[in-house]
């Protein structure tokens, strides 16, 4: 079978290589997309969107059972929590949006091809696609852009591949709220599924092996959510190391036998989730073929443009490295836009900021500089920090939890933000277009905000700084 020619190969259909596909296409190129699995990557499958539905849920379910505390009386033990109907409307979002981006893609670009199957190289730009009751696909391109993702990575812990787990993927499709879960990982993940699964009703005991939870926050941030997810019954172990698992056959309980200071302790559950990151989807690519080596991790490396050591190929989203988010692998799909098909400036992937959020209670808002970091590079900086129990809007609500910390320069220009508490995204997103529009924080201080919102705050978020 003759190879099938293209201009532009796409392998995975994630956050970056879709909105590719089609301006690509638009732009007069033949293009064409492969997918292995779903439509949509890791976001809309098994990352962002069917994990903050269940967040979703389980706030809803919290916000029942503290009722009380607003003057809403409930009866006794009224949250009930239906797994399967949960299940089912997450499954209906997750439909819709693989329909709508599958009559998004093929259909209205018409030099535009999805092909299904698994993708491996058999040269520099030539791949082979390979999917079950059909022949093999040779398909030569002129670029070709990697968009493979990652997949949970699984630590090598005896007894692990006897006794099963869950992974992030299993557990978002599970039917049945566990009894009791262990989760092995303390990191955003391992928070956010641990919170969540105990607002639905489960006991949670979260497992790390360092001194404190989310290693790269400052202590204070750090301390604020691993006491927010203690206040609802979570419990954690820290600065402990696995050492074995195993599982009555039986009654199917979890023993996990940890090394603490001083000492060993057994966990029992009956669920296990492995929440210790993840690792890329490279291994299945035959990168020897094109030259290609990846790093120790198995990760791509890339320039700032993505490209790359080999020409014409490109890596895009999770699969070079780096931080891991979906609003990252669209601005990859900006940064080949733009040095591909715009006229103007030149866009690099490692000169744009790092916004985040961990969506817990208390949540997290991140961009810029931490107070860490910003002592690390041994810049000069004020912090302005105030309690959002101080803001009229947590008084009003009862959400008085968190406290929000804006480190600010020389200059008066503001460097970085932690916001821990309610609305933290949208707070953090408000201080990242100020870092934009390079603001003094006088002028947010000054700014006539309305009454009586969240972000109101940052009107005396200033008035007391170190």
């Amino acid at each position: 079978m003759p190879d099938l020619p293209c201009d532009a190969l796409i392998i995975g259909s994630g956050q970056a290589g879709n909105p590719l596909a089609k301006a690509l296409a638009e732009a007069g190129q033949t293009v064409i997309l492969v997918e292995e699995a779903e439509l949509g990557g890791s976001c809309l499958n098994y990352g962002c969107i069917p994990a903050k539905m269940l967040v979703a849920s389980a706030e809803r379910a919290q916000l029942v059972r503290t009722a009380g505390e607003l003057g809403i009386e409930v009866a006794e033990k009224a949250v009930r929590v239906d797994m399967a109907a949960v299940q089912a409307r997450k499954r209906a979002l997750q439909a819709r949006s693989r329909q709508n981006l599958a009559r998004s893609l093929a259909p209205t670009h018409p030099g535009l091809r999805v092909l299904r199957g698994r993708a491996a190289f058999v040269g520099e730009r030539r791949v082979r696609v390979s999917a079950e009751g059909r022949a093999d696909q040779l398909i030569s391109a002129r670029r070709v852009f990697i968009n493979v993702g990652t997949r949970p990575a699984v630590p090598g812990l005896p007894g692990l591949a006897e006794a099963g787990y869950l992974t992030t993927n299993e557990l978002l499709e599970i039917e049945e709220v566990p009894q009791r879960l262990l989760i092995v990982g303390g990191g955003y993940i391992g928070l956010e599924f641990g919170q969540l699964f105990r607002r639905l009703g489960s006991e949670v005991i979260i497992l790390d092996t360092g001194a404190r939870v989310l290693e790269r926050e400052d202590d204070d941030v750090c301390a604020a959510l691993q006491a927010g997810l203690e206040a609802e019954g979570v419990e954690f172990v820290l600065s402990g190391q696995a050492r074995r698992v195993s599982r009555d056959a039986a009654t199917g309980r979890y023993t996990l036998t940890v090394d603490v200071p001083g000492g060993e302790r057994r966990l029992h559950g009956s669920h296990l989730l492995i929440a210790t990151g993840r690792q890329p989807n490279t291994d299945a690519l035959d990168l020897a073929a094109t030259g290609l080596q990846t790093d120790e991790k198995g990760f791509i490396p890339v320039n700032s443009r993505l490209e790359t050591r080999v020409p014409g190929i490109y890596a895009l989203g999770d699969v070079h490295g780096g931080p891991q988010f979906t609003h990252l692998s669209y601005d990859d799909f900006r940064v080949i836009r733009a040095n591909l098909l715009e006229n103007g400036p030149r866009r690099s992937a490692r000169q744009r900021p790092l916004p985040y959020c961990v969506f817990t209670d208390p949540g997290l808002g991140r961009v810029g500089l931490s107070e860490a970091q910003a002592t690390e590079k041994k810049l000069k900086f004020r912090v302005a920090k105030v309690p959002v129990a101080h803001l009229s809007r947590a008084q009003q609500t009862g959400q008085t939890t968190g406290f929000w910390k804006i480190l600010v320069g020389p200059d008066d220009r503001l460097l970085g933000a932690a916001i821990v508490g309610p609305a933290a995204g949208e707070i953090m997103t408000i201080i990242q277009v100020a870092m934009l529009g390079r603001l003094r924080y006088q002028q947010l201080a000054e700014l006539v905000i309305a009454h009586p919102v969240w972000a109101e705050g940052l009107n005396v978020a200033f008035r007391s700084m170190r």
